[in-house]
């Protein structure tokens, strides 16, 4: 890579991390994960490498097709994307589903797959409280309902995960493409994980495990499941299949509570998709996706001519797209 493209790399990795730092500051000086402020402040951190790329892109680099630099446009072909887009919803939500029975079956998530204990103290729990009677729908419907619900909730937080997404897998991964498809993969999953550590460091994700644990346990996943974002953007050219599959990712995280014991404690540095055990199907389909060329063969949308009536080349692969 030439010191015309790690400068604007460098640009834009130092904005990512010194607003995600800056805006975690009121957390680190008062009262951490349980401030009042935590729900606002992880929103707003979220939109952080957003923040850089736009930067970036309108004062760094300035090109001419900005919106298809960071693969906002063009949606085409519609059939592709939408291809690609229901890809990324219900793969990301099987990917944090699966991991699930697989770290039971490890014995490191104590699952209770038929009472569904845990879930269902918390609903008594919480009709106590409000001095209610007992929901009457049978506890079995409601697992299901909001297993059901869950493609829902790609929409519901596609904004937030666009703030991500636009700067990782729209800017950041094509931009470090000329290192090889898997380099940048790699690159691109560490920097992500490495952002986290505002958060991470308070304990968030991983609250029973020391910061070192807990941050490298979270580089370890972005890798893993930045491939698959990777994945959808290059082979759909487009920025809104990962952006959508982040925002199932994230819908679908908290569906571990479901399916536990009660009274059982849940290690996520262990279980879950955030542990271990759970980077075991991600890693598995990743192997997959090599082994059958499916990033060496990613295609991208057309884009207009330029002023000599030649196309352009993709920022993800230099290469000419006639499509």
């Amino acid at each position: 890579m030439s010191g015309r493209d790690l400068r604007p790399i460098g640009v834009f990795t130092a904005l990512a991390f010194g607003l995600a730092w800056l805006f975690a500051l009121p957390l680190w000086f008062g009262d951490g994960l349980a401030s009042p402020w935590f729900t606002p402040v992880a929103t707003a951190t979220m939109m952080t490498p957003a923040i850089a790329a736009l930067i970036v892109v309108f004062f760094v680099e300035r090109p001419q097709q900005k919106a298809w630099t960071l693969g906002l446009w063009p949606l085409r072909p519609v059939r592709r994307l939408l291809v690609y887009s229901a890809l990324g919803i219900f793969v990301s939500i099987a990917l944090v589903l699966v991991a699930l029975p697989v770290g039971a079956l490890l014995g490191v998530y104590p699952a209770d797959f038929t009472n569904f204990s845990a879930f269902q103290q918390a609903l008594d729990e919480q009709a106590d409280t409000a001095g209610a009677a007992q929901i009457p729908i049978p506890i079995g419907a409601l697992i299901a309902l909001q297993i059901a619900l869950l493609p829902l909730a790609a929409f519901i937080n596609l904004i937030p995960a666009l703030g991500e997404e636009l700067g990782w897998r729209g800017w950041l991964l094509p931009k470090l493409m000329p290192l090889g498809t898997l380099p940048a993969l790699l690159v691109s999953g560490v920097i992500w994980g490495l952002w986290h550590a505002p958060l991470i460091l308070l304990g968030y994700n991983y609250p029973d495990a020391p910061g070192w644990l807990g941050l490298t346990a979270m580089v370890a996943m972005c890798v893993l499941i930045g491939a698959v974002f990777g994945w959808l953007r290059l082979r759909s050219g487009s920025v809104w299949p990962a952006a959508l599959a982040h925002a199932a990712f994230n819908g679908a995280g908290g569906t571990h509570l479901l399916f536990a014991a009660a009274g059982e404690h849940v290690d996520t540095t262990q279980a879950t998709v955030l542990g271990w055990s759970g980077w075991i199907v991600p890693l598995a389909l990743v192997v997959v996706l090599i082994a059958t060329g499916q990033f060496a063969s990613a295609r991208h949308p057309s884009t207009p001519p330029s002023k000599e009536g030649r196309l352009p080349a993709h920022p993800a692969t230099g290469q000419v797209t006639r499509e």
